[in-house]
């Protein structure tokens, strides 16, 4: 039987410190140049060689402020702080690369919908539809109180806003423009056909956009959707909107059920069961043999950080566990930021009541994801019966040190995966995001996404019009 290939994304953030707490401090890592571009395209070209399908970049719009009251401990540890914008690296990592998607993360609730529209446009254009949006609605309260509002709105009305921003954008990059708009006939002067080009006529809730998309239509037109959340709310917004859902979670089980759930739900939204694949995240420590591993693991214990990673927690649920004993008991506190990443934490084993302190040692290397250790044949294996488990199509690999741990993983890990039929050949011509998830050919939105019946958008204004 033929092997899958597994989707794989190099999984990084426009900080120092991403989800492993404290190990910018280790000799090895050089994630302090994430103010150089040369850091990056070294990085996206190291993954574009070994066949990645994407460079996944998170992002917060606001300081991690929760822990003790206020972002010190977050600016002293690198926890996810300073954070630079991931938009603007894109353009650059494209130029770089052949093969390699860029996906980056923007917050629905601190955007607007006609100024995203475009610089998506813009983007996917500039890398031949090699873009991904990873749509979130954010959790940090700093960022609400530096954008504008008192507070930040409920986590139910974040989604009922990021639903209508994506109906938005739908209607500017899938129903504005018609196919055979854009002319270029130079004889007889006509760059655009206006007939084919239409105001979107969107009155909302939230968004109140009349005109038509400032951009002439994009290869993919649509950026790849990629969706992350987990609570009930999310999982409803992943099966409406996701192409690739990134599933956080320590259990396989627990995943393997998200998955399902998404499933069933897009199904009776009259999507097809391949229309959406799903990742999640490991970091991964390995070399040559299984004991090399094992003291690189040890090495990279030294310089974890418990209260980064306490910092890190603190955002990340809403909780400030400054206030908690080390020694405390996890327990479910119920709050308006990210709610799967404590519940996660309360189930995580039935038999093992876990504590602060071991949240904070367990946050240490790769955050809430699991940490697989092992020479090229154990960690190949891991991954396996991980994704089988899980029920997921692939993994966003995260990094202890930058770039080592990615240098480390296309070294060791690659050429075993690659062996066994889990990494595709290197395409005869660069394709799309869409075509490598979806199959060569599969540039747009498939018919069967919500976001296509906005195709025929002109006609519906225009009969609306007329009425």
């Amino acid at each position: 039987m033929t092997a899958t290939p597994l989707i794989l994304n190099g999984f990084i953030m426009n900080v120092v410190g991403h989800v492993s707490a404290g190990l910018w401090r280790h000799p090895a890592d050089r994630a302090t140049e994430y103010v150089d571009l040369d850091y990056w395209i070294h990085i996206a070209r190291l993954l574009d060689e070994a066949g990645f399908d994407a460079l996944f970049i998170a992002d917060a719009l606001g300081q991690l402020d929760v822990y003790g009251g206020n972002a010190d401990t977050a600016l002293r540890t690198a926890a996810q702080t300073p954070v630079n914008d991931p938009l603007l690296l894109v353009s650059a990592l494209a130029a770089a690369t052949r093969d390699l998607s860029v996906g980056v993360t923007v917050s629905t609730t601190y955007e607007h919908p006609y100024l995203l529209a475009r610089k998506f446009t813009t983007l996917d254009h500039l890398s031949r539809g090699r873009i991904a949006w990873n749509v979130v609605t954010s959790v940090l309260e700093s960022a609400a109180r530096n954008l504008g509002l008192e507070r930040q709105m409920d986590h139910d009305e974040r989604y009922d806003r990021a639903q209508e921003f994506l109906d938005v954008t739908y209607k500017l990059w899938e129903g504005s423009w018609e196919d055979g708009a854009l002319v270029q006939d130079r004889v007889a002067g006509v760059h655009v056909d206006p007939a084919r080009v239409h105001p979107i006529g969107h009155a909302g809730t939230y968004f109140n956009v009349p005109g038509a998309h400032l951009s002439q239509p994009s290869v993919q037109r649509t950026p790849v959707i990629f969706q992350a959340g987990t609570s009930p709310r999310g999982r409803e917004f992943a099966a409406r909107n996701a192409e690739v859902v990134f599933l956080g979670g320590a259990r396989p089980a627990d995943i393997r059920e998200s998955v399902t759930q998404i499933r069933a739900r897009a199904a009776e939204l009259g999507r097809a069961p391949d229309a959406i694949r799903f990742i999640t995240a490991v970091t991964v420590v390995t070399a040559a043999t299984a004991q090399a591993a094992q003291e690189k693991h040890e090495d990279l214990l030294r310089y974890t950080d418990e209260d980064a990673a306490l910092a890190l927690f603190s955002a990340w649920t809403g909780v400030d566990w400054s206030r908690f004993d080390r020694d405390q008991p996890l327990e479910y506190i119920e709050t308006n930021a990210g709610r799967s990443a404590l519940r996660n934490f309360t189930r995580i084993d039935a038999e093992r009541r876990w504590t602060v302190g071991d949240v904070a040692r367990y946050i240490g290397i790769g955050g809430l994801h699991p940490t697989l250790v092992g020479d090229p044949v154990q960690v190949s294996d891991a991954l396996e019966r991980y994704a089988e488990e899980a029920g997921v199509d692939g993994f966003n690999i995260a990094y202890a040190v930058s770039p080592g741990s990615f240098e480390d993983f296309v070294t060791y890990i690659v050429p075993e995966l690659r062996r066994r039929g889990r990494l595709p050949p290197r395409p005869e011509r660069p394709l799309t995001l869409r075509e490598r998830l979806q199959g060569t050919g599969q540039q747009r939105l498939r018919d069967d996404h919500p976001g296509a019946r906005f195709r025929s958008l002109h006609t519906q204004v225009t009969s609306e019009g007329a009425a």
